[in-house]
């Protein structure tokens, strides 16, 4: 595994704040200042960050990734690359997303190897809420708001979607809150309501926020409180 990428898993930071450290001297590797996040390393091997030895993964694991567009949250689509293609083997392997992302919608996608964690925030019976940027083709209509907290049957449902909270950010930008997860359910919903969908992009799942400073196809490591705070949301 890179050196740049064992930081990142490790420590939380993202790959850029990673390579600074490495850069101002902060890390050593057996023994020996080190600077380069290209550097293969192994469980063998005595990493210290700060004065603090790092450790190898233990136990669950719990990452947040800002998912760009043209990737898929699937193992193996055969036509479009994956979000697994940011870990490293063995961690990319173990992993899973709670939640999936369509290929052509960005942002945020949790991933872990904990299932319990992963059936709270999936499970309709929890009701765990994701926000949308969501841009449209049309203007937005004052009366969207209303519509989306009432509920709104989707062709082929018999019933409709829970209330959603829309945020008007301008005349084509919304945020959406919604607490289901079903099939295209955003794009759905507005082509219900005569709109269509230019954008997607999911920055919440429950006390979770997309970190800003994450760029596309970067990750890191979810705090405690984060974790945490999935469940008792």
């Amino acid at each position: 595994m890179r050196l740049d990428k064992f930081l990142s898993e490790q420590t939380g930071l993202t790959r850029s704040q990673a390579s600074k450290a490495l850069k101002q001297s902060a890390v050593q590797l057996n023994g020996k200042i080190e600077k380069s996040g290209a550097v293969k390393v192994s469980p063998e091997d005595e990493i210290l960050f700060d004065g603090e030895r790092l450790e190898w993964l233990v136990g669950n694991q719990y990452f947040m990734l800002n998912k760009p567009q043209g990737v898929v949250c699937s193992n193996d689509d055969g036509t479009y690359p994956t979000i697994y293609q940011f870990f490293d083997y063995p961690l990319a392997g173990r992993l899973h997303s709670a939640g999936r992302l369509d290929v052509d919608t960005t942002g945020l996608v949790l991933l872990t190897d904990d299932g319990q964690w992963s059936h709270h925030i999936t499970s309709p019976k929890h009701h765990c809420e994701k926000t949308y940027l969501v841009t449209l083709a049309d203007p937005v209509e004052n009366y969207y708001q209303q519509i989306c907290e009432q509920g709104i049957l989707l062709r082929g449902e018999k019933e409709p979607t829970k209330s959603a909270q829309l945020d008007i950010i301008d005349d084509y930008n919304v945020n959406l809150t919604i607490s289901e997860g079903r099939y295209h359910q955003v794009k759905r919903m507005f082509a219900a309501l005569g709109n269509k969908v230019v954008g997607l992009h999911r920055w919440r799942i429950g006390n979770i926020i997309l970190d800003e400073c994450l760029e596309e196809g970067e990750f890191r490591a979810l705090t405690k409180e984060e974790i945490s705070g999935v469940i008792n949301d």
